[in-house]
């Protein structure tokens, strides 16, 4: 748990959130009131609702459970409580007008800073404050791609071109050498959720791993060859969810002449060629490494990778692990692609300066990558206040790592787990292989 006990800290968290309630509110600009309901579909929720339930969260831990106000809306329970509306009734709840629904936002964000504001050392308020707020930036990160599922016009947020790639272009595999590493947070890392909790050692073999994610000329080359029509690559599920998707190629792709394009939220453009590959599911990236003799890393390689570092002489692990691949200060636009300001996936050679001590390329940011480990706890897992987080979705999802180019810069890290059912090509996920 992270505490927060002088007044600085609680200032950059009241800033924080007023930082992301700034991007929730970018993010619906120039919707209309049918968009901001939307189609009724099982991967996204009606951004009304959704914008809501992120000031809802706030209002319940912070104010409520821990500060044991009132509700700020007497229907509030019925109207955001995730752990008890189903999804699919979403849509058929009588939700305030837009108007309402952003006023009831301010009133929970101003409650929540003056409380922060008040003067007194609450490490538990802070923590429960900090847990908000990246809730809120998860959240965001849905807005987002939620505007590129339903096809909305681009978001407001950014206009920056991703890092150009040096000339030396890195290729291969980065070789990483076996032993003991501490997979996990430690306490002493700061603010964690319980699914990071907490560090333990494990073996690891060596094993090689790509210095990049896979490129969308990477990836065309398995499309062109048939790879989508070829069941052999494919694991019997996938194979049923390609064929049930009615796929030849990744969901936003489209044929151009003798090439491809991509659509980018509203607009069809020009496949960047060396991009990452982006919003393809588990099972493609599992189909991909069949085709191309590789495999997906484990859970455990991919943050060995990471946040490891060569012992001194080059012979094993170093004890110490780095919270960033480049080590411990903050990510920033010269390392990593993220807080969506490139508004896509950049050159998968791009930005040199947020390598890992491995010489692996940007392991934080510009697109989720894809391991091959089912989601389960640590040893010792204890769930957190919000027990809804991480428990249900242990034993049916898959792990992915490191952050896209639209994950907030102060949520990711190298302990950071997210994710996702196999199926899904929804979400900023790419992969990188490892040798067979």
């Amino acid at each position: 748990m992270t505490t927060m006990t002088t007044m600085t800290s609680m200032t950059t968290l009241s800033a924080q959130i007023q930082d992301a309630r700034a991007r929730t509110l970018a993010l619906i600009a120039g919707l209309d009131e049918v968009q901001l309901m939307g189609p009724r579909l099982p991967i996204v929720n009606p951004l009304r609702w959704e914008i809501g339930h992120a000031a809802y969260f706030y209002e319940l831990w912070v104010l409520r459970h821990h500060g044991g106000e009132a509700p700020v809306r007497p229907d509030v329970d019925q109207l955001y409580d995730s752990m008890t509306i189903a999804h699919d009734t979403r849509w058929d709840l009588p939700l305030p007008s837009l108007a309402d629904t952003l006023a009831y936002m301010r009133r929970v964000q101003e409650r929540v800073c003056a409380r922060l504001a008040d003067g007194t050392d609450d490490p538990r308020r802070d923590y429960l404050a900090q847990y908000a707020l990246y809730h809120e930036d998860m959240h965001t990160e849905a807005f987002t791609y939620t505007r590129q599922t339903l096809g909305y016009p681009a978001p407001a947020i950014g206009t920056a071109v991703p890092g150009v790639a040096p000339a030396d272009r890195p290729s291969g595999d980065a070789a990483i050498p076996g032993g003991t590493f501490l997979l996990g947070a430690a306490p002493a890392d700061g603010f964690c959720f319980d699914n990071e909790q907490w560090a333990h050692p494990v073996e690891v073999s060596p094993f090689r791993i790509a210095r990049t994610a896979v490129s969308n000329t990477e990836y065309a080359a398995f499309v062109d060859d048939g790879g989508y029509r070829r069941p052999a690559l494919w694991d019997p599920e996938g194979w049923q969810w390609r064929t049930a998707a009615a796929l030849d190629q990744p969901v936003y792709w489209r044929r151009a002449g003798s090439g491809w394009e991509q659509r980018r939220f509203a607009q069809w453009e020009a496949l960047p060629s060396f991009a990452a590959v982006i919003h393809v599911s588990w099972y493609e990236a599992r189909a991909y490494c069949r085709w191309a003799g590789r495999r997906l890393p484990t859970e455990l390689e991919w943050e060995v990778a990471a946040a490891g570092a060569p012992a001194q002489g080059g012979r094993g692990l170093a004890r110490s692990k780095r919270r960033y691949p480049w080590g411990d200060a903050a990510p920033d636009p010269t390392r990593a692609n993220l807080d969506g300001a490139a508004l896509g996936t950049g050159d998968v050679a791009a930005l040199p300066a947020g390598d890992s001590a491995f010489g692996c390329r940007q392991l934080i940011g510009n697109c989720w990558e894809w391991t091959d480990t089912l989601f389960g706890p640590y040893p010792g897992f204890r769930p957190d206040m919000y027990q809804d987080y991480s428990q249900p979705l242990f034993g049916n999802t898959r792990i992915l790592r490191g952050g896209g180019w639209a994950t907030r810069g102060r949520l990711i890290r190298n302990t950071w787990r997210n994710y996702y059912g196999p199926e899904r090509n929804d979400v900023f996920a790419g992969f990188r292989t490892c040798a067979p």
